[in-house]
């Protein structure tokens, strides 16, 4: 990679996301950084969402759409990451949104820290658009330990620099479960620390049926991320689930 390539690649899997992605895709034509790239991947998508994509990569050659069979987000993400050109990688869902300052505010923590994995806070609204929690803010930096108690990155507001660590993949096993956690345990695993901006960068989307709110639904495979993903003993992954599940509960509580 380029030490001069200062290009951000946004990687977005979508799948059945007619309802929001316009707005997700609006909030990134409007960074006031706007030296990016686009990718959308459409994850075998039965509705208009890679329609309303399409449309807007007509318009914008900087969005790209991607087509494959349905795979879960992690096969979506790691399409986007073959093809990504940019130095810097960002996910970003297609129903999330970000401040339009996003990309400068990141990359500024990026350079002042001289980081690779940056994240930041973010609000948290319902399918209306409406505030349904209080905003997450993110702590001003997490070790490896940190994350594996509680993922304080999240895919809305995580960017980390290929320059340094080259690019990094998801682990396609866990599909669209935890396949993210794993990832920026794997990254930090690399760089040792990653920085947080206390900022408001973007709006998380929590709907009725998320997994992000309904935890039974995900610690089988949170369980998995430390036996599986990080090959912990019973005992050693028990302990971090415990401290997963505490944190989890705060985090969500009204």
């Amino acid at each position: 990679m380029d030490a001069n390539n200062r290009k951000v690649s946004v990687i977005t899997p979508l799948y059945n996301g007619e309802r929001f992605v316009a707005q997700t895709i609006e909030s990134v034509l409007a960074q006031t950084y706007q030296d990016w790239e686009m990718l959308i991947i459409n994850d075998g998508s039965k509705d208009n969402g890679p329609a309303i994509c399409r449309e807007y990569a007509a318009r914008d050659a900087r969005i790209k759409v991607f087509d494959q069979p349905n795979g879960g987000s992690a096969s979506a993400r790691n399409n986007g990451i073959r093809r990504a050109e940019g130095r810097y990688i960002v996910l970003l869902d297609a129903d999330d949104t970000w401040m339009p300052y996003f990309l400068d505010t990141q990359l500024e923590l990026m350079r002042s820290k001289n980081a690779v994995l940056v994240y930041g806070s973010y609000c948290r609204i319902n399918e209306n658009g409406q505030d349904c929690l209080r905003p997450f803010i993110a702590p001003e930096s997490i070790t490896y330990k940190d994350l594996l108690k509680t993922c304080s990155i999240s895919c809305i507001t995580g960017m980390y620099d290929t320059l340094k660590i080259g690019k990094v993949y998801l682990r396609e096993e866990f599909r669209s479960l935890r396949d993210d956690h794993v990832f920026w345990l794997e990254i930090i695993k690399k760089c040792g620390v990653a920085y947080g901006n206390q900022r408001i960068l973007g709006s998380y989307r929590i709907l009725g049926n998320s997994t992000s709110r309904d935890k039974k639904k995900v610690i089988w495979p949170q369980y998995l991320v430390y036996r599986r993903a990080e090959g912990f003993g019973v005992i050693k992954s028990l302990y971090y689930l415990l401290c997963w599940a505490i944190a989890g509960y705060l985090k969500y509580r009204k």
